[in-house]
């Protein structure tokens, strides 16, 4: 679809720029997964048969490999002249919430096991080959087609597979796309865990499809309209509003005026006791009566007050 057909339908366009920071936001917390997977000694060069990876990589064939290693960040893999590397997420098995003690335990458990997989990315040039485990549950051939009929603005139910620290991926029918944790909803989400939990199935809309990279884009939020887009006419500076406390930090509480709108109750605007901080004078879930102090649509910020009185 052309990117002008996008953004007439009120979606935004994403660039290389996004899924690269979503990458490296995965790699920052377990570990590179672009040097590291094959384990590579200095000056030796990987050996791969590219064309016949490719020829995999397109079809969406499935193969069966060995897994002969691990790191923090997944499995490596080999056989049939491949080597690669299984990202943590893209493991049946592994479970999603593991610590950092039961992950090296989970994935020492695989060395040594022969697993079906798919090839999920494949770039020559950078020696790298990622493969996934989910990706193998669909049939041979089906990832393409679906990748081929897929439309950004399109409305889809799926599954949810797997929760990450920056998503939560969801099965569309053979092919798994991705809501960023930006994209689960309009307010404040500490943990896409806090939104949705593996097994459920999701209404979600596609934002964007990239075919040639195997990445399908997805959005919760975008389901609903923005509660920012109106929040100064609603919230006028000085109103006194209910408010429930959503999360307490050490310079506040933050506030839920309504789904998908927060704001921030500073300290200094809170009317504590004496030698009281906010998590001893508040509780999540507690309602209050709050003031409107500044509303910033674009920036998405709420400046909330619990001394009614304005000064």
């Amino acid at each position: 679809m052309a990117q002008d057909s996008i953004a007439d339908k009120g979606i935004p366009i994403l660039d290389e720029g996004w899924w690269s920071s979503l990458l490296a936001e995965e790699e920052n917390r377990l570990g590179s997964i672009t040097a590291i997977p094959l384990k590579i000694e200095e000056g030796i060069n990987v050996s791969a048969d590219w064309e016949q990876v490719l020829t995999i990589y397109r079809h969406d064939e499935i193969v069966t490999l060995s897994v002969t290693d691990f790191n923090r960040g997944g499995l490596l893999v080999e056989g049939e002249g491949i080597r690669g590397f299984i990202p943590c997420s893209h493991l049946v098995e592994l479970p999603a919430q593991a610590d950092e003690k039961d992950r090296e335990g989970c994935l020492s458990g695989y060395v040594g096991r022969k697993l079906r997989l798919k090839v999920i990315e494949c770039v020559p040039a950078e020696g790298r080959i990622v493969f996934s485990e989910r990706a193998a549950r669909a049939e041979a051939g089906k990832r393409p087609r679906l990748l081929n009929s897929l439309q950004a603005g399109q409305r889809l139910v799926g599954e949810v597979t797997n929760i990450t620290d920056f998503g939560v991926f969801v099965d569309i029918g053979g092919l798994e796309g991705l809501i960023h944790i930006s994209e689960l909803s309009w307010g404040r989400v500490s943990h896409p865990s806090q939104i949705v939990q593996v097994g459920e199935r999701v209404e979600v809309l596609v934002q964007e499809v990239t075919p040639d990279r195997c990445r399908v884009a997805l959005s919760l939020k975008r389901l609903s309209p923005n509660p920012w887009e109106h929040a100064e006419t609603r919230y006028p500076i000085n109103n006194i509003v209910p408010a429930v406390i959503t999360t307490l930090v050490p310079y506040g509480a933050f506030a839920r005026l309504e789904e998908g709108l927060e704001g921030l109750i500073h300290s200094s605007e809170i009317p504590l006791p004496p030698n009281m901080s906010a998590k001893g004078f508040l509780t999540p879930g507690q309602f209050v009566q709050v003031r409107i102090l500044q509303v910033e649509t674009s920036r998405q910020r709420i400046s909330l007050s619990m001394k009614t009185e304005a000064r």
